[in-house]
């Protein structure tokens, strides 16, 4: 099996991560005024959004190729996305994954910006979502 590479994308490859969600039909969309991370065999497979919002970043997007879950792939590639990032991480997700990321270091029921509790509230009304949080490391 290949090694995976997790990198960050250039501004002009960002095509190429909307491009693997349609493959997988995934509603997901590359956010162009975010950082893009991916991770690599020799195409994508996996991808995520960090995007600067409000003090923080917000981590949206993550998505795993069904054929490479379970491999600690997501995992790899969070922990690159924020590996110096020294402002909150927040995240909304189905409440079933609240231990997942809890096991990445991330709280449930943060104190949120209001713009962000706002749009959690919106998100909300259409689907069960909750709003986690990685706090800066110290040091």
């Amino acid at each position: 099996m290949t090694d995976i590479r997790y990198s960050q994308l250039d501004d002009l490859s960002w095509p190429l991560m909307n491009k693997f969600y349609r493959q997988h039909q995934s509603s997901m969309k590359a956010v162009r005024e975010a950082q893009l991370w991916v991770a690599r065999r020799e195409e994508i497979v996996a991808a995520l959004c960090l995007r600067p919002v409000f003090g923080g970043h917000w981590l949206t997007g993550l998505f795993v190729d069904p054929a490479c879950r379970e491999q600690g792939i997501a995992a790899q590639l969070i922990a690159e996305a924020v590996k110096g990032v020294e402002a909150p991480v927040w995240l909304f997700c189905h409440p079933d994954l609240r231990g997942f990321y809890e096991r990445r270091g991330f709280t449930f029921d943060p104190a949120l910006p209001q713009a962000m509790a706002e749009r959690l509230s919106r998100y909300a009304r259409s689907k069960p979502m909750i709003a986690m949080e990685l706090a800066p490391r110290a040091g």
